[in-house]
């Protein structure tokens, strides 16, 4: 717990005691693969840490249909917004595999920001890149083409010029992610398999040009 907790930022600041209160205070809670971890619309006021596995954040529609906002692996913090307006979940967020979260109750959290300015700077730091990532989201769904949002994800997402694909980044994941379906990211993918700008392999794909992939991106 210790190790999971010193990894986020929130909490780089606080004092060994309050350092200690925050782990006193927090609840493991573990999900398997597709279970629902926070619902839209809930009331759920505490603080999530991921220690392990992985997660989306999603927003569904009346009819089915799901966007990827975001994915969550170990070390992120979610429900931030919930904990701090006193509004419901702005989103749903699903376990994608087995995985392992911590909780701390919203007291805890509000008690702590008030005499902590650090940890006040550190939450508005983080909120205000959650608004930056909506931003760009919302820029890449209307504003650019399917090829050019999957050339965006690539590269964002390579390490040496790989993409790992994780056992749960299925196509369909991958294209709730992109704002699409299945079929037309697929024909995505081929097209640049065709142009040789990539190479898709069951758990990877390999980036075989990249400047050429950087200027897929509008």
């Amino acid at each position: 717990m210790n190790l999971i907790l010193s990894k986020v930022s929130y909490f780089s600041h606080l004092s060994t005691e309050d350092f200690l209160a925050i782990q006193n205070k927090a609840n493991k809670r573990s999900f398997s693969a597709e279970q629902i971890v926070v619902m839209e619309g809930d009331i759920s006021g505490g603080l999530y840490v991921v220690e392990s596995g992985w997660l989306k954040v999603i927003k569904m529609s009346m009819s089915g249909r799901e966007q990827v906002l975001n994915f969550l692996g170990p070390g992120d913090v979610f429900n931030a917004i919930a904990v701090f307006t006193d509004h419901p979940n702005q989103a749903t967020v699903i376990a994608l595999e087995d995985s392992d979260v911590w909780w701390i109750d919203q007291d805890t959290i509000l008690e702590l920001i008030q005499t902590h300015p650090a940890l006040a700077k550190q939450v508005i730091a983080d909120l205000a890149g959650r608004i930056l990532h909506l931003v760009s989201l919302v820029e890449d769904l209307s504003l650019r083409s399917v090829e050019s949002r999957l050339a965006r994800v690539l590269v964002e997402s390579m390490e040496e010029k790989t993409v790992t694909r994780h056992k749960w980044a299925t196509q369909n994941e991958m294209a709730s992610r992109l704002g699409t379906v299945p079929d037309v990211l697929n024909r995505a993918l081929r097209k640049f398999v065709d142009e040789g700008l990539i190479e898709v392999n069951r758990h990877q794909i390999r980036i075989l040009d990249i400047d050429a992939l950087k200027s897929k991106i509008e």
